[in-house]
């Protein structure tokens, strides 16, 4: 049957020659973006990937630079502290240098003052000149900020803390064990001395964590003598001697903690009076537990250790050395000193209670591609101040490095330079504290964030060009495809519209 006003077979070539030219079209966008999908269209679940995996690729990017801006942060504060501390080395060595009284005339040891002088102005310059883009490093910018310490917190550090915002963290302290001295109760039967062989000396060796002394008294000697005896070399032995009811010897270490101990040894008893050494009980130390030991019996001597306070720190348990605890967590890095009481709560006495508050501060490095608290890092810089650092106590008396300034109490032409030595020291353990931290922080939390970002950045592109790059062998095949049916649709076209002509035939 021939038709001539509706010619089917050429609308039939007409579709599918604008399906292959469709097709043809869309190989060619492909080809030419590199994207499979351009549009929603295209494939509107694999665009929802795309987009999402793009948005993650674009935070970790961000991420990457925000942890290579912290390590900068982090040179610069380091460069400050390298000087601080080259800075203290030379301050330590003249401390030493003018504590050499007899071989140094008043001159020098005034120009050492000068000299000391001039390193502590350096000291505080290099705190308040150190920045990163006008935001000052050293000069307590990047300290927590803290209220309401409890007094049974004799003092502390807050090197990390994550805070939401507006949002505060109480440091709760729960002791569970207390800390104890190490030491022994020394009973002469009175208030002097009593040897029973004729002309015999006592000798008593005494060592603690610092050394040891050999002590010798005669019959007769007073307790409060040997007590004073003791305590002259304190500083050398590490062990203390007090009065202990009315004529005991109460012989305990300095410190506490179980690195603390006292050694008590009888080279020579000389027929000694007295019930002879009892060890003190470590629940309270003013007492003895237990039986003594006669003096004839210690000639091969008796040692009684300290103990470390056992604490929880908000729910975690602390590192504990002596009366100081530390908890290192993800989102709390503290270090607390406690007081020793037996009233309350306290290192000396189990409970809890609330040491301070953080209110805020810090410096907070963003260096996850989410921005929460996961992806957070806090780190606590605190001041290097001559007075903020080199802290110690002294017969109650509390110091600074800023003391050994001129006219200050530590000062090396007139002061205490054995304090002052201590002094020194601590602001080195201040400082060197302050630069291990940073530099774990540089090696291990920045290093291997960014080198954790960099395999997370690579695997989220290589999945989001999965998803929307093209296929460029497969898409080429699929436009050489197309060219050919396009072709073939046009000159099928070109038949189609030509067969309606045979009806001129009919007509002759």
């Amino acid at each position: 049957m021939t038709r001539i006003n509706t010619n089917v077979n050429s609308l039939i070539a007409q579709r599918i020659l604008g399906q292959n030219n469709q097709d043809l079209s869309k190989s060619l966008e492909r080809l030419s973006t590199g994207l499979r999908i351009n549009r929603g269209a295209d494939d509107p679940s694999g665009l929802i990937a795309s987009q999402n995996l793009r948005a993650e690729k674009s935070a970790l990017t961000a991420a990457i630079s925000n942890a290579e801006r912290a390590d900068q942060v982090v040179n610069i504060a380091e460069g400050g502290l390298n000087e601080v501390s080259d800075l203290l080395t030379q301050l330590q060595g003249l401390v030493t240098a003018t504590a050499n009284d007899a071989g140094l005339s008043q001159e020098e040891k005034e120009a050492n003052q000068l000299q000391i002088d001039s390193i502590l102005q350096t000291i505080d310059r290099v705190a308040g000149a150190t920045s990163f883009q006008g935001t000052k490093l050293l000069n307590g910018t990047f300290d927590y900020d803290v209220e309401t310490v409890d007094a049974a917190v004799n003092s502390y550090r807050v090197n990390g803390a994550k805070l939401g915002f507006g949002e505060t963290l109480d440091v709760e302290v729960a002791v569970t064990g207390s800390a104890a001295v190490g030491g022994f109760l020394l009973e002469f039967g009175g208030a002097n001395l009593d040897l029973t062989s004729a002309g015999a000396t006592f000798v008593i060796e005494v060592a603690g964590s610092l050394g040891s002394r050999e002590l010798s008294f005669a019959s007769g000697t007073g307790v409060s003598t040997i007590i004073s005896t003791i305590n002259s070399f304190s500083d050398v032995t590490g062990v203390e001697a007090t009065i202990s009811g009315t004529d005991d010897l109460r012989l305990t270490s300095v410190e506490r903690g179980a690195d603390e101990f006292v050694s008590v040894k009888v080279i020579d008893d000389g027929g000694a009076a007295g019930n002879g050494v009892t060890k003190l009980d470590d629940g309270d130390e003013a007492t003895a537990s237990g039986s003594a030991t006669a003096w004839n019996a210690l000639t091969n001597g008796l040692t009684d250790s300290g103990k470390d306070v056992e604490v929880f720190i908000n729910g975690q348990q602390a590192t504990t050395k002596g009366t100081v605890a530390r908890v290192n967590t993800d989102f709390l890095d503290v270090q607390i000193d406690l007081a020793y009481d037996t009233g309350n709560p306290s290192a000396g006495q189990v409970g809890a209670f609330t040491a301070f508050t953080i209110t805020g501060g810090g410096a907070d490095f963003q260096l996850g591609g989410r921005v929460d608290i996961a992806g957070k890092v806090s780190l606590g810089v605190q001041n290097v101040a001559v007075r903020e650092i080199g802290k110690v106590t002294d017969n109650s008396t509390d110091y600074s490095l800023a003391d050994i300034g001129a006219g200050k109490s530590l000062n090396v032409v007139d002061g205490d330079l054995t304090v002052a030595q201590k002094a020194v020291e601590e602001a080195i353990k201040n400082v060197s504290s302050i630069r291990g931290r940073l530099g774990a922080f540089q090696s291990n939390t920045i290093g291997a964030t960014i080198r954790s970002l960099g395999v997370s950045l690579e695997n989220t592109a290589a999945a989001e060009s999965v998803i929307r790059d093209v296929d460029f062998a497969s898409e080429t095949a699929a436009l050489t495809r197309g060219q050919i049916l396009a072709a073939s649709a046009g000159q099928v076209l070109t038949l189609a519209n030509s067969q309606p002509q045979s009806a001129l035939q009919l007509l002759g």
